[in-house]
């Protein structure tokens, strides 16, 4: 039997400080993941192992959600959900998780519609991530942000790593530095959230979230967006190379 190792909690939010904070938690893991072949020629995307580490990717995020205090798990699966089911069968994990299964996809909205509804409680908040993204960083803290402001929705804000070098140049146009791999100037959606309970009811039954549901939240003022915090780490894994990096970066830095 696998058993995914225990993470130990980052956050400094006082639990009793914020009591509405999430415990269930929603996974998108349905993907291809046709840019990690040959890979995921018999696996889903989620399940494909982080070198150096004995576990999928899936592993690793919940792991991380445990830590922060998730007890109940729902896994949205889809291509080959078979090999995912079964090792989730199989493990010894550190929370409840139950399956679900797209016969068809829905996107990612209808997705997470879909596997909302077997959440435990209904009408408490819940966390969501893709299946793809392997994270380390306080979700707690990001979940009291969450509260402080209101929001029906809050998603977290990333700045990955530039893939070329750039050049720094002055005032008269004269080069003074050149800069290899900088973090990027404008932050992109982490793939992680935050959700209030009433959040999945304004979801589309199929279709993509982020074309529907949050321009018309950013259009009320009702979406907020978390930046990771320094010293967070984010990847995603979308292809062999980042499964290359992702290695090395863990060889480097034995807290990832």
């Amino acid at each position: 039997m696998t058993e995914v190792p225990s993470v130990s909690p980052e956050s400094n939010v006082c639990a009793a400080a914020f009591p509405a904070l999430p415990t269930q938690a929603v996974v998108l893991a349905g993907g291809q993941g046709s840019r990690l072949r040959p890979f995921t020629d018999d696996r889903p995307k989620p399940m494909v192992e982080i070198p150096g580490t004995g576990l999928p990717i899936i592993g690793h995020q919940l792991a991380w959600l445990a830590a922060e205090g998730v007890t109940d798990a729902v896994v949205s699966c889809g291509h080959l959900a078979e090999v995912l089911q079964e090792w989730l069968a199989g493990a010894s994990l550190p929370l409840r998780v139950t399956t679900v299964v797209e016969e068809e996809p829905l996107g990612r909205g209808g997705g997470l519609k879909f596997a909302a509804r077997r959440l435990p409680w209904g009408d408490r908040p819940w966390y969501a991530t893709n299946g793809d993204v392997w994270t380390r960083f306080p979700l707690r803290d990001m979940a009291a942000f969450h509260v402080e402001r209101g929001a029906t929705a809050t998603l977290a804000l990333a700045r990955p790593r530039i893939p070329w070098g750039v050049v720094e140049t002055n005032e008269f146009g004269q080069v003074v530095d050149f800069i290899e791999a900088p973090p990027s100037p404008y932050p992109i959606n982490a793939g992680v959230y935050v959700f209030a309970p009433e959040f999945a009811s304004l979801l589309p039954d199929l279709g993509d979230h982020e074309r529907t549901t949050f321009p018309r939240l950013a259009r009320e003022r009702r979406l907020a967006g978390y930046p990771l915090p320094q010293g967070a780490y984010w990847r995603a894994i979308d292809t062999v190379k980042d499964l290359a990096e992702a290695a090395r970066e863990l060889a480097a830095h034995s807290g990832v």
